[in-house]
């Protein structure tokens, strides 16, 4: 859909977020893209708060309202009964700062009960399709109700975003015909790296779910001879917990941290058996790393012939060794790659969205 051929924009939108991870990241880039085209963002964090970088950042965002409102995220939320009371808290939110549409960053949360205004929920992930491709075979309880509450919202929002086709395919596997939209993330372009980098290994994510294969890659780091460093949090506020032994854990970090381990290392790894898009992959390929990535679905569609795969844990050290022995042309693939997920693009395809609904509505 063409910027500027559809419905008016919305002048203000509601947006969801959680603090945790990428949805973070999604948001303010969005936000600030939205803003520079005259759209207000109201974003409500979810879950725990945003901390003071993060206060401060999305101050620079204009027109940016952040509310913190401290309600559980769709997959910490305890029972359904708790996830209802915060999607009704958010359908309250919603009329009381004016919002001409809302942006959910789960379709959890658009619930039973219809909204003031149009909905676009977007599905970062979901349980149902972590599970279908971490664990397998019969879901525990915890996670059905989850689902049920995911497939209403699938069905009730006005309009679903996927990050990526094979993340649209995987949630017609799980939930049958769905008409989505595939608007893949974005981010704005990362400064150019110069300097000498070090022989040396990164990885970035949330480093405690399970799905995202660090596991494998700190097996393959106690014989690789070279450092593996990894940023991100080793607890998740679900309660998950890790743990590593030949890692060189970084914590969390910020913006200009992150950038900073990205000229400092030469291949940036990332091996998960579950990822509808990877954030983390976009923004070291934006610093010109070389990309080793596990051969998924959703990273080949986004990253084939820009990156080296591995189909197993025991070629990972061998993959590794070859990008750190020649990591230039793995690197210019993979910066020229990135050119093509920008967060102007993402801008204007989710408006354009924002755009039709409201037409419709």
């Amino acid at each position: 859909m063409p910027d500027g051929l559809i419905g008016r924009p919305p002048a203000r939108v509601l947006m969801t977020a959680d603090a945790v991870g990428g949805v973070w990241r999604y948001a303010i880039e969005l936000a600030d893209g939205f803003a520079a085209r005259g759209v207000e963002t109201v974003l409500a964090v979810m879950g725990p708060a945003a901390d003071a970088a993060q206060r401060l950042e999305a101050g620079r965002v204009h027109g940016l309202r952040l509310v913190q409102t401290g309600l559980e995220l769709d997959w910490t939320a305890r029972s359904a009964a708790e996830l209802d009371g915060a999607t009704a808290q958010l359908r309250s939110l919603a009329a009381e700062v004016g919002a001409s549409s809302v942006h959910l960053h789960a379709p959890a949360l658009v619930g039973s009960t219809p909204w003031p205004v149009p909905v676009v929920a977007v599905s970062h992930s979901c349980v149902a399709t972590w599970w279908r491709a971490v664990r397998g075979g019969d879901m525990p309880a915890d996670f059905a109700w989850r689902t049920e509450a995911a497939a209403m919202g699938l069905r009730r929002a006005n309009a679903v975003i996927a990050p990526s086709q094979a993340h649209a395919d995987a949630l017609r596997q799980v939930y049958g015909p769905l008409r989505l939209h595939v608007v893949h993330n974005g981010r704005r372009p990362m400064p150019v790296v110069t300097a000498r980098r070090e022989r040396a290994v990164l990885t970035a994510g949330r480093l405690w779910d399970e799905g995202k294969g660090v596991a494998a890659l700190d097996r393959a780091a106690a014989t690789l001879g070279a450092p593996v460093r990894a940023a991100g949090p080793v607890a998740g506020p679900n309660g998950a917990m890790a743990s590593f032994a030949n890692l060189d854990l970084l914590g969390t970090l910020d913006e200009a941290g992150l950038e900073a381990e990205h000229a400092r290392a030469t291949v940036f790894v990332s091996v998960p058996r579950y990822e509808p898009f990877g954030l983390a992959v976009l923004e070291a390929a934006q610093a010109g790393m070389a990309l080793v990535l596990s051969d998924i679905p959703s990273l080949r569609e986004l990253w084939d012939g820009a990156a080296v795969f591995v189909t197993d844990e025991a070629a990972l050290v061998a993959t590794l060794w070859g990008a750190l022995d020649a990591p230039g042309p793995l690197g210019e693939a993979a910066r020229e790659r990135a050119g093509r997920y920008t967060a102007a693009a993402m801008a204007a395809a989710t408006l354009a969205l924002h755009r039709d609904v409201l037409a419709r509505a």
